[in-house]
């Protein structure tokens, strides 16, 4: 828990010296000039080379002024609407922050001087990629800075305290020692759920394993299904049931229910001993080997493929390795919010360096373990105020435990990475953006080239997902050389895309014109309330060929059931 002060006076000027370290900061970094080549070379024309520090100088001072003006008219009782409308921060709902006249200045001067400090920012003399950077590190001081995160200066937490005699604080010291013990801040009442009883529950069985995967084969629940089964890749660094949640919203069960015969990859969490392995390893032993493995338990030369997320982009690149081979094992394939042009990585991508890369490389690149708490606490500071701010705020401040949400349950059940497997991919996606390219990647051997994936593809985004930028995940259409079908749903990277029809929530939209220009496609599309899972149920049905009797036992004779679904590996804990 993070060190307090017990006087609001002190955390506000505890609050000032560490924005006025931050600016004297930007000011050694303009001072320096080496911040910004392109300013370096435009100093080869100018007579004073500090002309560009003194003009971020001149609007570093106009800021302050500002930030004064708005203190002062505050404290004469004039404050304009423009600040009266950011007051419409969820951390300051309730009533105490407006009608306490001290709260409420708290709230006032943290909102002015986070406003100040982003501005700075924006000033400061840097090339874009460090701004960027610069840009989310202050985002991250300003939320952890905020009065809500303290319990001397949070109204709620001290009504509360005083009202239940304390026991409130006690049961949020209770709950922070329970984290601390985890490693990391619950966000779901995890006592809730457990896996292969209420999430990743579809009856099923492991049908074969390997020192990388589970294979799943799920059991039908129709009397006839279709030809050609359906494989689907979830991303590794995470657990698979993203896509078997509960009954009512689990994609697996719905695609079942459609009459699809479904195996799914379940990945291992990586051991020191497995941590060798490669992205070509993800690729052969992963993704090709559950292909061989389905299309000999049904019969079929061909499988119907799905990939989501990192999934996706091991399905794409695995598909143009096979094309480059001549090798054809599927007959469409659907990406879910997933890159293979990283051009635009969102906020996500603005964390890699080519120093981080490279400090990797030297740690891992051989060999070695990348923890998954690590990369969830990555993802978390992506949306640091809902994932990580208000948790430690109800839970510890004010003693109350995270309701049940079977979403957040998944997404704090992480999954290691090898270290050669994940240098790889955040150097030639994220970093140098190689995937994309005619044949700038080897991948097992062979120069990928994604344009020879001539495959029918039903390619989804989700409007809000802050991971995988909608447009980037577009880009793919042009990428791509099948038919191509893209679908646009509302909401985020994981709510957008579970969405169950039964819910009848949200809308997508659909039926664009496909070219370069993704913005001219929404344009162009048609929105549709609801799921889009029967549009996509409808166009993977005019790829799964004919209907065949349903296909049980599971298995065949030399892939017998190892184990019920969803198998051992998914709950090997990171």
């Amino acid at each position: 828990m993070a060190r307090q002060s017990n006087d609001p006076a002190q955390f506000l000027n505890n609050l000032f010296e560490s924005g006025q370290d931050l600016m004297r900061q930007f000011a050694q970094m303009g001072a320096s000039g080496t911040a910004n080549p392109a300013r370096e070379r435009a100093t080869e024309t100018k007579a004073d080379p500090a002309t560009d520090f003194i003009a971020a100088s001149r609007k570093l001072a106009e800021m302050q002024q500002g930030f004064g003006k708005q203190m002062t008219d505050y404290m004469t009782g004039i404050l304009g609407v423009a600040a009266s409308a950011r007051d419409e921060d969820k951390r300051f709902s309730a009533e105490a922050w407006d009608s306490d006249p001290r709260f409420d200045f708290l709230k006032r001067t943290y909102i002015a001087y986070s406003g100040f400090l982003k501005n700075a920012v924006e000033t400061a003399p840097m090339d874009d990629k460090g701004k960027v950077q610069l840009r989310f590190a202050v985002g991250q001081f300003i939320d952890a800075m905020s009065p809500t995160n303290f319990l001397a200066t949070n109204p709620e937490a001290l009504q509360l305290a005083q009202e239940s005699g304390g026991q409130s604080l006690v049961e949020g010291m209770n709950l922070y020692f329970q984290d601390l013990a985890k490693g990391r801040i619950s966000m779901s009442d995890e006592s809730a759920f457990e896996v292969g009883r209420n999430v990743a529950a579809t009856e099923g069985e492991v049908v074969f394993e390997n020192e990388l995967i589970q294979l799943i084969q799920y059991t039908p629940n129709t009397a006839q299904v279709y030809e050609r089964p359906l494989v689907m890749i979830p991303p590794c660094i995470n657990r698979f049931y993203v896509l078997d949640l509960q009954q009512e919203n689990s994609f697996v069960r719905y695609a079942v229910d459609q009459g699809h015969t479904v195996f799914l990859v379940s990945w291992r969490s990586i051991t020191p001993e497995l941590g060798h392995l490669t992205w070509d390893d993800y690729i052969t032993t992963g993704v090709i080997k559950a292909f061989d493995v389905a299309r000999e338990i049904t019969g079929v030369e061909k499988v119907n493929t799905l990939g989501f997320c990192i999934g996706g982009t091991l399905l794409s690149s695995t598909l143009a390795v096979l094309a480059g081979k001549a090798e054809q094992k599927a007959t469409s394939m659907t990406l879910l919010t997933t890159l293979l042009d990283f051009t635009d990585t969102g906020e996500l991508g603005n964390l890699v360096s080519e120093e981080s890369v490279k400090a990797r490389e030297e740690t891992l690149g051989r060999g070695g373990v990348v923890e998954g708490k690590e990369l969830a606490l990555v993802f978390s500071m992506l949306r640091a105020n809902d994932l990580i701010w208000q948790y430690v705020a109800n839970s510890y401040l004010k003693g109350k435990s995270p309701p049940a949400f079977d979403m957040l349950y998944w997404n704090a059940d992480s999954t290691n990475l090898p270290g050669p497997m994940y240098c790889w991919f955040m150097r030639n996606a994220y970093l140098e953006n190689n995937i994309k390219e005619p044949g700038k990647t080897i991948q097992c051997g062979v120069p990928v080239d994604l344009g020879k994936i001539s495959l029918p593809a039903f390619l989804y985004a989700s409007r809000e997902d802050h991971i995988v930028p909608w447009g980037s995940a577009y880009a793919a259409t042009q990428l791509l050389t099948g038919d191509n079908t893209f679908a646009l749903g509302a909401s985020g990277h994981i709510a957008g895309v579970i969405n169950a029809p039964a819910k009848k929530k949200r809308n997508y939209w659909i039926g664009g014109k496909l070219d370069r220009d993704a913005a001219g496609w929404l344009e162009t599309a048609q929105s549709i309330p609801g799921s889009w899972w029967p549009a996509w149920s409808e166009w993977l049905e005019r790829h799964a060929g004919g209907k065949v009797p349903a296909r049980t036992p599971l298995g065949n004779k030399k892939y017998r059931p190892v184990e019920p679904a969803p198998g051992r590996y998914v709950r090997q804990k990171a």
